[in-house]
């Protein structure tokens, strides 16, 4: 009867421990902080483009007021396909060791933009209209608000009347996941009435999430150098 009843002991303290275990990670705090790279094209008319876009995004949840501080620092250019399709004129008189199709680097018209959301309303609602994944995956919240965006370390052009006055974009963010990684896409897309539109297009440009972490976490540090 001891052997046994030691035995149903160990079985229920095992028990217990496995469903401590469970709902501790259940309840285990949502980080704080995400940080991720995007990479996407525009379309290929409507916007001058099409434009490659490469950059850097970060996203901090500001628990307390419901709201969240949302960046990105991104390059455009012109691709491939765009200089394919508009190849320069040719010199007067012709260069001998140039092609008229010559792939000159200005000619992709690179430049930076560096665009701010701050205080965007967070809705944790997972019906929130977000563009579909494919594979598909599950929203895990969402951010909207009004975005401010600079061309070349100005006021972009798009946002800014001739008279000085300056319009932000509405703007929608999206951070979703799967089964294996929780949060592990970004998108943002400009919604009607964006000046930003005339530029970016209004369809979604992805990301990834490379880094969620809570503001304690000091162990990635480095990586945000």
């Amino acid at each position: 009867m001891k052997k046994n009843a030691f035995g149903w002991a160990v079985r229920i303290f095992v028990i217990v421990v496995l469903a401590g275990t469970a709902i501790a990670q259940s309840q285990a705090p949502m980080p704080d902080h995400f940080s991720g790279i995007l990479n996407d094209y525009t379309a290929a008319t409507g916007v001058g483009g099409p434009w490659e876009m490469h950059g850097t995004w970060s996203l901090k949840l500001k628990r307390e007021s419901g709201k969240a501080d949302f960046s990105v620092v991104m390059t455009m250019e012109h691709p491939d396909y765009w200089v394919l399709a508009n190849p320069p004129v040719p010199t007067t008189p012709p260069v001998p060791t140039l092609s008229p199709t010559v792939d000159s680097p200005g000619l992709r018209n690179p430049h930076t933009h560096h665009l701010t959301m701050t205080d965007a309303l967070v809705s944790y609602d997972t019906m929130s209209v977000c563009p579909v994944d494919s594979p598909p995956t599950t929203v895990r919240f969402v951010l909207t608000g009004a975005a401010d965006i600079t061309g070349n370390g100005t006021a972009a052009p798009f946002q800014t009347t001739p008279a000085g006055v300056t319009t932000l974009s509405p703007l929608q963010v999206c951070i979703t996941g799967g089964t294996e990684v929780t949060y592990s896409n970004m998108t943002m897309t400009f919604t009607t009435g964006a000046p930003a539109i005339k530029h970016f297009g209004s369809l979604p440009i992805h990301g990834v999430v490379r880094l969620p972490h809570r503001s304690d976490d000091h162990d990635h540090d480095g990586d945000r150098r």
